[in-house]
């Protein structure tokens, strides 16, 4: 009796069992189909923006004027929080799906970091100070740091509440930059100050340009010390070596590329307005136009559902030397424009 008892307990079980399976495969798939789908959506870049329109707006919310450094003020203020608001939100420091699976935007919001952070430090270090004796101003001085903080971080602090507090920092120092009242709080929109935060581009750009060109694979030729008889370095190198961007990090370089080039484009326009004076001075307006033409080539809709790596005259595609192109172009015209502005 207990054997046939059990004997039907365990049938039972099956059969319920069975039943299971069908609606909870269901619920995983549907789950998964919805998970890739809001993966999607948040991965879409966020548009460009007017960089005239949002100064304009800003100034005329807290009544203010737009003075000299304000667009550039509150285009970097405009980029940072587009990057933490876009779909989806700041996705790097995600830790549940599909956050943790979209390395791309992530990569996207690299590239814009970097250049948030390194103008960040520029407007602290250069553009807020007349002279390198010269006091560094409060809110910069605070809002720098916090531009640098891990941007992998969870909680404890999250990211997002550093940058958010940065932005605060920096709009304070816009609204004490607009305020006639506050004279300790400028914007010295000079050649030099510039030039300064041009290099660092000039170095971004070159080596993003590097990493894109080997996705194919080169050999380069050891240049390190050329030009300089008596430069040394810590060891020694082989004359020439084989260089190739790693299959797996393409599509990050590719991607951390068009997040340098997008927040990179917004900033140069700002700067074509507030450094109008001394670009005109120069004869450098031209060159400035044509580094943001380049840019604004970078960003144009990619069509193809993953980033292809043919090789260089192969039958499929190279996305990757395409980008390379339009980065290579933009650092040749900075360089042009540095030398452009550092002539009397």
């Amino acid at each position: 009796m207990a054997k046939w008892q059990f004997s039907t307990v365990m049938t039972w079980l099956r059969s319920s069992l069975g039943s299971l399976k069908r609606p909870v495969g269901v619920i995983v798939v549907v789950l998964l189909l919805a998970l890739r789908l809001l993966g999607w959506y948040w991965s879409s870049e966020p548009a460009a923006f007017d960089v005239t329109d949002t100064a304009a707006v800003t100034a005329q919310a807290a009544g203010r004027d737009v003075v000299v450094g304000y667009t550039t003020v509150m285009t970097l203020h405009q980029v940072a929080s587009t990057m933490l608001d876009k779909q989806g939100g700041f996705i790097t420091n995600d830790m549940m799906p599909p956050g943790v699976w979209l390395d791309n935007i992530a990569s996207w919001e690299m590239g814009v970091l970097i250049q948030v952070r390194d103008l960040a430090r520029a407007m602290r270090k250069d553009f807020s100070r007349s002279q390198s004796q010269s006091t560094e101003d409060e809110d910069l001085a605070s809002a720098e740091p916090k531009f640098h903080f891990d941007n992998s971080s969870w909680m404890f602090p999250a990211s997002e509440s550093e940058y958010r507090d940065a932005l605060g920092f920096l709009a304070q120092y816009g609204d004490r930059l607009s305020d006639p009242l506050q004279p300790r709080a400028q914007f010295y929109a000079r050649a030099d100050n510039l030039n300064a935060w041009l290099s660092d581009v000039e170095t971004r750009l070159g080596s993003l340009s590097q990493q894109l060109s080997a996705s194919v694979g080169q050999v380069r030729v050891n240049t390190n010390l050329a030009g300089d008889a008596g430069a040394t370095q810590s060891t020694g190198q082989a004359n020439q070596e084989k260089i190739r961007t790693p299959w797996m990090h393409i599509d990050d370089v590719f991607y951390e590329a068009r997040g340098t080039a997008w927040a990179l484009s917004h900033f140069l326009k700002a700067v074509e307005v507030d450094f109008a004076g001394v670009l005109e001075k120069k004869n450098a307006t031209a060159s400035l136009q044509q580094i943001i033409r380049e840019l604004d080539e970078t960003q144009l809709a990619v069509w193809s559902p993953i980033i292809l790596n043919g090789t260089g005259f192969g039958l499929m595609a190279n996305h990757s030397l395409v980008m390379a192109n339009y980065i290579s172009r933009a650092n040749a015209a900075i360089n042009d424009m540095r030398q452009l502005l550092e002539k009397g």
